[in-house]
């Protein structure tokens, strides 16, 4: 079997959720487990979102926790940068291989004229505007236009995006290690914007490319990614990759103490309990926030607590050192159905520390 590289791949646009810390934590285990490399990635392609001082946070959070990655910004390896702000000309190089290769076209649609799609498509009833297979022969992109016409539109610097080609009629199966089979229909799929307007990649091609120049072997994330991966799968089989490619496990989300719907952060101000590791301070006192750590938790019990959320370990123990952790923890025995965030587990765990 090829080396375990597990990656935890956040972005810095505020601080780290608890339900990013319960993903942090899985791929550490799974990397302990099984003598592989955890890996930080900072994913802040998205600079209109990139705040402050968020990726400060993240790096001491997972000091307090302990979890320290083996590779990531400040931490070394053969695979950085690990800032994908640092990696942006190689996702240029890798878009333009799709163009050339038939697999991804350039778009020059405006904003303004894609808004106009979507109104034109609520007056006649639609759910909502798609760019596919059906619509993009009458939208301006490098498989409607002329050649000459795309030549001089790129000759004069005129704006583009590129998006993926994604063929109507095919199915896309995922054998995800936590949800068993999961199939999607192409004819479902929008054709994904790879490269934006300003040169940044969006999420779908940077996670692709750098998953595989890491070479990443387990994608370790909450279920909100599972209808990215559809897109994701055609992304691999467009490169040629898809023999590298990396198993997939999507987390159930940690619901609010109700048990009704995702915990949020908002959540936390109503309710008065932590849902993050730190205190955070925001611009407002509405995005101000106290952590595990300033209610005056253990970090061990932290991580006692998160990692049941969601994993059972098929015994009665319920009392795990991180080691005793490592030792048990297998992705076969993550849940599929959400956890509910208990506060008054939490401070019992931390009692016993």
């Amino acid at each position: 079997m090829s080396s375990v590289r597990v990656r935890f791949a956040p972005s810095p646009t505020g601080a780290l959720h608890i339900g990013g810390v319960r993903t942090a934590l899985y791929n550490y285990l799974l990397a302990k487990k099984l003598g592989g490399t955890f890996i930080l990635r900072i994913e802040d392609t998205d600079q209109t979102r990139y705040v402050p001082g968020a990726e400060a946070y993240i790096l001491e959070a997972l000091d307090w926790l302990g979890l320290t990655p083996d590779e990531g910004p400040g931490f070394g390896g053969a695979y950085g940068p690990y800032r994908q702000s640092e990696r942006q000309a190689q996702y240029l190089k890798y878009a333009q291989e799709l163009v050339a290769s038939g697999r991804a076209y350039y778009a020059f649609d405006t904003p303004e004229e894609l808004e106009a799609q979507r109104e034109l498509a609520k007056a006649a009833g639609k759910h909502s505007f798609k760019y596919d297979a059906q619509s993009r022969g009458q939208l301006r992109n490098s498989l409607s236009l002329p050649k000459a016409e795309v030549e001089a539109l790129l000759a004069d610097g005129v704006p583009y995006t590129i998006r993926l080609l994604v063929e109507p009629g095919q199915t896309v199966v995922i054998e995800d290690l936590v949800r068993g089979s999961v199939s999607f229909q192409t004819d479902e799929l929008d054709d994904k914007v790879l490269l934006k307007a300003d040169g940044m990649p969006t999420y779908h091609l940077a996670n692709i490319v750098d998953d595989h120049l890491m070479k990443i072997s387990h994608v370790i994330r909450g279920e909100e990614w599972l209808p990215s991966t559809a897109h994701h799968v055609l992304l691999y089989r467009a490169f040629g990759w898809e023999d590298t490619m990396p198993a997939f496990a999507h987390l159930p989300l940690i619901l609010k103490p109700t048990g009704k719907g995702k915990l949020s952060k908002r959540d936390g101000l109503k309710l008065g309990i932590p849902v993050f590791p730190l205190a955070w301070k925001g611009d407002t006192p509405e995005d101000s926030f106290m952590g595990f750590r300033e209610f005056g938790f253990d970090p061990a019990a932290v991580l006692n607590f998160l990692a049941l959320l969601g994993w059972n370990p098929g015994t009665d123990q319920e009392i795990f050192s991180l080691d005793e952790l490592i030792a048990a923890f297998s992705i076969e025995k993550i849940g599929k159905a959400g956890a509910r965030f208990d506060f008054d587990k939490a401070k019992w765990f931390n009692q016993q520390y």
